[in-house]
């Protein structure tokens, strides 16, 4: 994103910037939300039942994103004290993905409105490129978030679909080595290895099937 700013092209890096903000509050609003559905409130003492970017936006994270094109948000945080349902993580987990999911599905269908409608606002060059970034951000968010190693919800899902004893052995794996393994990804992506891309590309196809307008 950098590259943008630095070629004077201000109006596109506002553009994305806003895109990217967007999707991470929204992801981390939907773990936020999801947890107190599951009996759990200790994100919204937090303060973090909220919309509002500076309550989930961290500030290096966002640097990261900015000079890197990799970074974070602000882990809700949550107690499984608390939960009612033994099937509250792995939802609490899927929240944030699914949030990005319904994002992407309502900007897809907004541009594929603007021309089958003949909307001429949204088929101008800032909102149509606006609508194309939070499809493309919130699609690749969902799924990278879904991959099951390191910090990532992925790693709280995938064990509810292992035998307890393999659930067991990969918690430990994971807690020991997953996030080595996720920097490792991201380093081979530096290095030019189509690591992320890949899930790029395959955002880009899935967000086609979401179109219903």
């Amino acid at each position: 994103m950098i590259q943008y700013l630095l070629n004077g092209q201000y109006q596109i890096f506002i553009l994305l910037l806003i895109a990217i903000i967007i999707s991470l509050s929204f992801h981390e609003f939907g773990h936020a939300w999801t947890a107190k559905k599951f009996g759990d409130n200790t994100a919204e003492r937090m303060g973090r039942l909220t919309l509002n970017p500076i309550a989930h936006i961290d500030p290096m994270g966002l640097m990261m994103v900015v000079f890197i094109g990799f970074g974070f948000a602000k882990p809700v945080p949550t107690d499984p004290r608390n939960f009612n349902s033994y099937y509250a993580s792995a939802w609490i987990s899927a929240a944030g993905p699914l949030m990005n999911l319904l994002l992407a599905f309502i900007s897809v269908n907004l541009l594929a409105a603007s021309y089958s409608l003949d909307i001429a606002y949204l088929q101008q060059p800032g909102p149509n490129l606006f609508l194309q970034a939070m499809a493309f951000f919130n699609m690749l968010l969902m799924l990278f978030n879904l991959l099951p190693i390191g910090p990532l919800d992925g790693h709280y899902i995938l064990p509810y679909f292992l035998s307890k004893r393999n659930a067991y052995y990969y918690t430990r794996w994971n807690a020991q080595y997953g996030s080595w393994f996720l920097m490792g990804f991201v380093v081979l992506s530096f290095m030019g290895v189509p690591v992320f891309s890949f899930l790029a590309n395959l955002g880009v196809t899935m967000a086609g099937y979401l179109v219903i307008l």
